[in-house]
């Protein structure tokens, strides 16, 4: 079972639509704990939706059994996608399948590099017309 230990100490950080903490996780048995776990359980400690905690940072002290990190408590959805960095949004967003193999999308810019004007753009998607 899962035991939290917070030592969350619901400071307003300077964002005022933010909540910042450190989270003591006791799991025995367990080697570490899921984040998608840890999400639900300190949303029905802190009486919110899992979708606006935002943990991160967590390290399993030598022997297991425990792990310390740190989390982020936002009011709303929109709060936390305006503050929190992509590289930790995409972390708890479903993976997107790339839209071709790497081969093609390399053919494909060595190709446009011998084209100009119109022609380039109309080739296909890349990064320079933005489609």
């Amino acid at each position: 079972s899962l035991v939290l230990a917070t030592q969350f100490n619901l400071f307003k950080a300077v964002v005022s639509t933010q909540s910042t903490g450190v989270v003591d996780v006791i799991h025995p048995g367990k080697p570490n704990l899921s984040k998608a776990e840890l999400k639900d359980k300190l949303a029905t400690m802190y009486k919110t939706t899992s979708d606006v905690i935002m943990p991160f940072g967590f390290k399993t002290d030598f022997g297991g059994g425990r792990s310390t990190g740190f989390a982020l408590i936002y009011d709303n959805v929109d709060s936390l996608q305006k503050i929190e960095p992509a590289f930790r949004l995409q972390r708890f967003l479903p993976k997107q399948d790339k839209t071709s193999g790497r081969r093609q999308r390399k053919e494909l810019k060595n190709r446009k590099k011998k084209e100009k004007g119109k022609k380039k753009t109309e080739m296909g998607s890349c990064k320079r017309n933005g489609k």
